[in-house]
């Protein structure tokens, strides 16, 4: 029987490199994303790939309906094993960046991944040792003024992985993350395939709770 997985923040890079390598493991694969016409184009992608994928189209920042379009999901395939967080606002922010505009990183970045978390704090993902793995940054350990809103949301997810790692694994619940280092498909090293292969890692051998990528 296949194990579940659902890929939140679906998309060409590193989402669907996921996305594709857990399916490649034989898990049966659920991408989340807000765009009903990307996520045709992914499921698409994946059909030519002989990969079946099952889409849904959500918006984390608006938290109660995605807490209601979560339960859905949970009810019509099952609680995943594996939730897998890959939201992020990754645009540069110049000087004049405002409060609301901060807020509304904060919102998608990092609010949305502890909602996830919030959503998966059930028995029947403890008796599954589900696993929670989230997409953290280099910016995280050396931020910059530029990418500031990212900086800072990168550091708070960090924040949120480590303190809720005690937590978590005494409930049976893993969470992990990768820092990526680098740009995204920038090169060989940062290529999606490449830094799925480290989230598989993180699921498979669960010895720590971060890879510095």
């Amino acid at each position: 029987m296949k194990k579940l997985i659902f890929v939140v923040g679906a998309g060409k890079g590193l989402g669907n490199g996921v996305a594709e390598k857990f399916a490649q493991e034989n898990f049966q694969v659920v991408l989340i994303s807000r765009s009903e016409k990307n996520l045709a184009a992914y499921k698409k992608d994946f059909a030519e790939k002989n990969i079946s994928v099952e889409t849904q189209a959500a918006d984390v920042a608006n938290f109660e309906n995605f807490a209601k379009t979560f339960e859905n999901l949970v009810e019509k395939f099952g609680t995943p094993d594996v939730l897998f967080y890959n939201v992020g606002i990754t645009s540069p922010a110049d000087e004049n960046i405002s409060v609301q505009e901060l807020i509304d990183h904060y919102v998608a970045d990092v609010a949305g991944a502890f909602n996830c978390v919030k959503l998966l704090d059930t028995k029947d993902f403890s008796d599954k040792h589900g696993a929670i793995l989230i997409t953290g940054g280099g910016l995280a350990i050396k931020p910059y003024a530029e990418y500031l809103p990212l900086s800072m949301d990168k550091a708070a997810l960090r924040a949120m992985v480590q303190a809720l790692t005690p937590v978590l694994n005494e409930k049976g619940i893993y969470i992990g993350t990768v820092q990526v280092t680098g740009v995204i498909g920038s090169n060989e090293k940062f290529a999606p395939k490449n830094i799925a292969n480290e989230f598989w890692k993180l699921y498979d051998k669960r010895d720590t709770n971060e890879i510095i990528y």
